[in-house]
């Protein structure tokens, strides 16, 4: 690591308001190549590093979200493409992260981040586990995208989407379950009560999947744990499922959208559209937040309903978004979007 002056673990972070941030990225005609990794490995110092990382990525114009455990690292960002060799070179001098896998994205208007915000945490990913309690090192299986097809196609195989029911209602694998669970600490426990059912002597294949695959390391050795002994998870995720199927000319047995936590919301592996608006039951499949920033609920909205509500996702939402600027401002304070996300009217997986 280089030597830099002084600084005040924390400090630093970009301090203008999001909506500078966003009119800036939209006006800026800079390519940026996004992309996300992550490695688990035993970090320390973890306050040092997040400082030192934020100087020397924000010298290469890097924007994301970063997150920095004790168990390792996972990193959503967006780097400019002039620097993305650059950038390569600059996480290879970084032992933990060296030739770490890059995931590039499937679709990239360069709008995905609006600044670089790096965050210590108790776990890159929140599941609720006590590692201590079972080996996660012993994973299950990395499977290319031909070897997962090929087990999708087996009817003794059990398919799990790894991700939240949000995620998986705009896009997922053919024959997968999708569990009903709004998070990654719900999902785990599910999990066992599906296989549970579809799998009670431990022996029939189990795949799973998630975006990128940081889930599915965690969820596999779970499960190995829990006695299952023949699983596997698909390497790479979704991401890289798409630009293998690409590459080689597979089959894709994704239907729909993949969605990513940037501000993009998703990206497009398959041209079918599997969910509906939640007002007008339309087919649709773009996810938006209420334009009533207090209430910030993530939803499924078509254009028709977005043009009628003020791409609010009720009356009431909508007639406070009228409301202006400054008066909104004033009744603001003290409340704070959750950016939760709202029931759907219909299932999400078949």
């Amino acid at each position: 690591m280089s030597k830099h002056k002084q600084i005040k673990p924390g400090s630093l972070r970009n301090k203008v308001n999001r909506e500078e941030l966003r009119e800036r990225i939209k006006n800026d005609p800079t390519p940026r190549t996004t992309i996300s990794f992550y490695r688990y490995v035993n970090l320390a110092s973890l306050a040092t590093m997040r400082d030192q990382l934020w100087i020397e990525w924000n010298q290469l114009g890097v924007l994301g979200r970063i997150y920095l455990a004790a168990e390792g690292i996972n990193a959503q960002l967006s780097v400019p493409t002039q620097n993305l060799e650059k950038f390569r070179n600059h996480v290879n001098t970084y032992a933990f992260i060296k030739h770490v896998p890059f995931k590039i994205a499937v679709e990239d208007d360069g709008k995905s981040f609006i600044k670089l915000d790096i965050k210590v945490r108790k776990k890159i990913v929140a599941d609720g586990l006590n590692d201590a309690s079972f080996d996660t090192t012993n994973v299950g299986n990395h499977l290319t995208a031909h070897e997962f097809n090929t087990l999708l196609e087996n009817p003794e195989t059990v398919c799990i989407d790894m991700r939240n029911n949000y995620e998986s209602r705009i896009g997922h694998f053919n024959g997968a379950v999708c569990p009903d669970v709004e998070t990654f600490r719900d999902e785990l426990p599910r999990s066992l009560e599906i296989l549970e059912q579809k799998n009670p002597s431990k022996d029939k294949p189990v795949i799973l999947y998630c975006t990128g695959g940081i889930r599915c390391e965690k969820a596999s050795a779970y499960l190995k744990h829990n006695g299952y002994r023949n699983v596997g998870q698909l390497h790479g995720g979704i991401i890289d499922y798409a630009h293998q199927i690409k590459r080689e000319g597979l089959e894709n047995k994704f239907q729909g959208k993949n969605f990513v936590f940037d501000e993009r919301d998703a990206e497009s592996i398959s041209h079918e559209v599997i969910s509906n608006c939640d007002q007008c039951d339309q087919t649709c499949d773009s996810y938006v937040n209420c334009g009533n920033r207090i209430c910030n609920v993530l939803f499924i909205q078509c254009q028709a309903c977005a043009k009628k509500l003020n791409a609010c996702c009720s009356e009431d939402c909508k007639n406070f978004s009228l409301i202006p600027e400054d008066e909104q401002k004033k009744m603001r304070q003290g409340k704070k979007g959750s950016a939760r996300y709202k029931e759907p009217k219909q299932g999400s997986c078949s």
